[in-house]
C-alpha cells in the first residue's frame, strides 16, 4: 500500500470500516516496516467502549477522507491475536498476525527474512556510519521519519459540563374531604305568660259582655325559631405548580491518560515499529 504523507497524517484517529462497509472503530496506531519505512499495520480500537485494540493489515486498504476501508471483515479483525501494541512487533508476533489474516510471511523466521526486520539502530552500538550517527544526534525518530529534535508529551484532561434530564414528576391532585363544623345561630321562641288586670271603667264593658257565670277556654299559638343548616360552595384560592432552579456544587471524576517519556539506552531489535 503506497500512501502519501498527507494520508499518513490522517490515518491516526480516522474511522476504520471492514470490507462490507461495517464500522469497526477508530484507528489508534500506525506500524511501519523497519526496512522499507512503509506503513504495514494499523491498530483499531474495538470491543466495549473501544477498550480493545486489534491489528489490521493495510494491504488492500482504501482511503476516503477520514474513512479507511480495510480488506477484511469485522469478525476476523476482532478475533485477531492479542498483541501488545506498546512496543515493536517481534518476529513471532508478526507470524501470528500473518497466519491469522492468511498472508504469506515469505518463509522461515531466520536468515534473510529475520534480518530484514531488525531495527535500524546499529549506530547505537557503533556499527552504523557517520550519517546515521548524525541523524541520531539531531533527534532521529525511531518510529518513523525524523521530525525535529524533541518529542511531544500529551495528557488528557477532564472537561465537565452539564446536561438536563428528567429526574421526576410532581402532580397536583384535588379530592373532597368531609369535616364537621359548628356555628352559633341566635333563635327565639314564645312562652305563655298569664296577665291579670283589675276591672276598671275602661274595661268594664268588655267584662260584663259575657254571661255572669260560665265555663270558657282561651287558646294562644306558641312559636319558636329552629336553626336550619344548608351549604354553599365558594372559591377560596387558586393553586398551580411552578419550578425553581437550585444551584449546588457536585464533584465528578473520571480516568485520564498521560504520556510519560523515559530514557531507554538499550539497543533493541524487533519487527515492525510503531509511529
Amino acid at each position: 500500500m503506497t500512501t502519501s504523507q498527507e494520508q499518513l497524517r490522517q490515518l491516526t484517529g480516522a474511522t476504520a470500516y471492514d470490507r462490507d462497509g461495517d464500522k469497526i472503530g477508530r484507528i489508534g496506531q500506525v506500524y511501519f516496516d523497519d526496512n522499507t519505512d512503509q506503513p504495514k499495520w494499523i491498530t483499531v480500537k474495538t470491543g466495549l467502549f473501544g477498550m480493545g485494540e486489534s491489528f489490521v493489515p493495510l494491504q488492500g486498504a482504501e482511503f476516503g477522507g477520514e474513512r479507511v476501508t480495510v480488506a477484511y471483515d469485522k469478525a476476523t479483525i476482532k478475533d485477531a491475536p492479542n498483541v501488545d501494541g506498546e512496543r515493536h512487533l517481534d518476529v513471532a508476533e508478526e507470524q501470528q498476525l500473518y497466519r491469522h489474516y492468511g498472508l504469506d510471511y515469505g518463509g522461515g523466521v531466520s536468515g534473510e527474512r529475520a534480518g530484514r526486520h531488525e531495527r535500524r539502530e546499529d549506530s547505537a552500538a557503533g556499527v552504523a556510519g557517520d550519517d546515521t550517527r548524525r541523524d541520531l544526534t539531531e533527534g532521529y525518530d525511531t518510529s518513523g521519519p525524523t521530525t525535529d529534535t524533541a518529542m511531544t508529551r500529551s495528557e488528557e484532561h477532564l472537561r465537565a459540563g452539564t446536561e438536563t434530564q428528567e429526574v421526576g414528576r410532581a402532580r397536583l391532585r384535588k379530592h373532597v374531604v368531609t369535616e364537621h363544623e359548628q356555628v352559633t345561630v341566635p333563635v327565639s321562641h314564645e312562652e305563655v305568660r298569664v296577665e291579670r288586670e283589675p276591672i276598671t271603667d275602661a274595661n268594664r264593658g268588655a267584662a260584663d259582655s259575657g254571661p255572669a257565670i260560665s265555663e270558657e277556654e282561651h287558646e294562644v299559638t306558641l312559636r319558636a325559631e329552629r336553626p336550619v343548616v344548608t351549604t354553599e360552595a365558594e372559591a377560596v384560592e387558586r393553586v398551580r405548580l411552578g419550578t425553581e432552579t437550585v444551584r449546588e456544587q457536585e464533584t465528578v471524576g473520571g480516568e485520564v491518560r498521560k504520556e510519560h517519556i523515559e530514557l531507554d539506552d538499550d539497543a533493541r531489535t524487533g519487527g515492525d515499529r510503531r509511529r
